[in-house]
């Protein structure tokens, strides 16, 4: 009997990937890694995450995947004859066109001017099932970083094999951490020593156990026992009310524990295989600024951003000298790297508004950040201002993922229809 699962989601796929790893652990305290058998894991968990009932993603996942490796090929093989402008960004924009269809599609078909067509041709809605796949964001992301970094010379070889376990890597597929290519390839070929071995081991295990308190248990409580319960009592107040500033605080928490629990269980799942994928939260809620906050949360995302769409826009602004001063040309990479992170989560005004606010947030901070630079003499700095901080950056983050939650846009819709 063949269990269909999505990953961490289960009991059962918990019990099916202790069993499973089992080979790879003894082969590992042995210090070897044993790649004919990642490789059979492999495809059982992305058969029983994309297989029967989620089969239309699973052919979707497979197109997907030949594009991408095709792509990636290609352009390397570009990259070794010339450095041009126009074959980057084809393979970046190539790289980038599923993801926006599957964002882009649905968004059109809602439009008013789209609403007979669709009445006439309910099939339109299905087009971009044929198109996404459960994590489709991530493989992305890392298909994207490969032709950057390809385009910087960083990537001097090509391995269709290793590009293929980075991408399909089944502890991270759906939801990351999102992993560096040259950083995974280095755990791939030297698979750890048995010393090593063993305290990744431990750890994994840790990991696992954290996992299942934050996910399960804590994530559980709020997200399903008290979540509920303060929203109905936000709309019965309606407007700023006791249920609304309960809701804010319940989502904020529910948020962060179900989505580190989540990646407790990837990051874990990576070490007991050998791996050291990154991890993706560290105690965000301790931020005493925002710019700490997003070095805390959701990590590899948020390095992603850095790195591939913040560093080489500033690059670009600053070497055609677009902006006479390095603070407005910063200011306006917050505000871009911002919304496109908030319209990559949807094409909604929350999202975006989402993007907006921490751009102004991290702007602000900046502006902070010098002031207290250029009057640090006249400035307190002790435990208690630390601590004020620390709470002041908790609420302006638990308000931004109110608004990330739409459940302004349901309250208003409840109060004003």
């Amino acid at each position: 009997m063949m269990f269909y699962l999505s990953p961490y989601e289960n009991p059962f796929y918990f019990i099916i990937l202790g069993i499973t790893l089992i080979p790879l652990v003894i082969q590992l305290l042995r210090g070897k890694r044993m790649m004919w058998y990642q490789n059979v894991l492999t495809v059982f968990f992305l058969w029983m995450s994309f297989g029967g009932p989620s089969l239309r993603q699973g052919i979707a996942l497979l197109i997907y995947i030949a594009w991408q490796t095709f792509l990636v090929w290609w352009y390397f093989g570009h990259r070794q004859r010339k450095n041009s402008n126009i074959g980057f960004y084809s393979a970046v924009i190539l790289a980038i066109l599923p993801l926006f269809l599957v964002k882009v599609i649905p968004f059109i078909l809602e439009r008013n001017f789209m609403i007979d067509a669709v009445s006439a041709n309910p099939d339109l809605k299905t087009i971009p099932t044929f198109i996404g796949f459960l994590g489709i964001s991530y493989l992305t992301f890392k298909a994207v970083q490969m032709i950057m970094e390809i385009r910087d010379g960083l990537i001097k070889e090509y391995h269709v094999g290793r590009y293929l376990q980075f991408l399909i890597f089944f502890p991270t597929i759906s939801s990351g951490p999102i992993d560096r290519y040259r950083r995974f390839e280095k755990d791939l070929l030297n698979p750890p020593d048995r010393d090593k071995y063993v305290s990744l081991l431990a750890n994994g295990i840790q990991m696992f156990f954290m996992g299942f308190l934050y996910k399960f248990i804590i994530g559980y409580i709020l997200g399903v026992q008290l979540l509920p319960h303060v929203k109905n009592f936000a709309l019965e107040q309606g407007g700023l009310s006791l249920g609304l500033l309960g809701t804010m605080y319940v989502y904020s928490l529910y948020l962060f524990f179900d989505f580190a629990g989540y990646s407790l269980f990837a990051v874990g799942a990576s070490n007991i295989m050998g791996y050291e994928t990154p991890i993706n939260f560290n105690k965000p809620f301790l931020s005493h600024n925002i710019k700490e906050f997003w070095n805390r949360w959701h990590m590899s995302l948020s390095f992603w951003f850095r790195d591939y769409v913040y560093m080489r826009l500033m690059f670009t602004l600053i070497k055609k000298k677009v902006f006479k001063s390095r603070i407005v040309a910063s200011n306006v990479g917050y505000f871009a790297l911002f919304l496109l992170m908030g319209a990559w989560h949807g094409l909604t005004w929350y999202y975006l508004v989402y993007g907006l606010y921490h751009a102004t947030l991290i702007c602000l901070t900046d502006v902070w950040l010098r002031y207290k630079k250029k009057n640090k003499d006249k400035i307190p700095s002790n435990r208690f201002t630390h601590g004020l901080a620390v709470v002041g950056t908790f609420h302006a983050v638990a308000l931004s993922f109110l608004i990330f939650s739409g459940f302004l846009d349901t309250l208003i819709k409840a109060r004003f229809g």
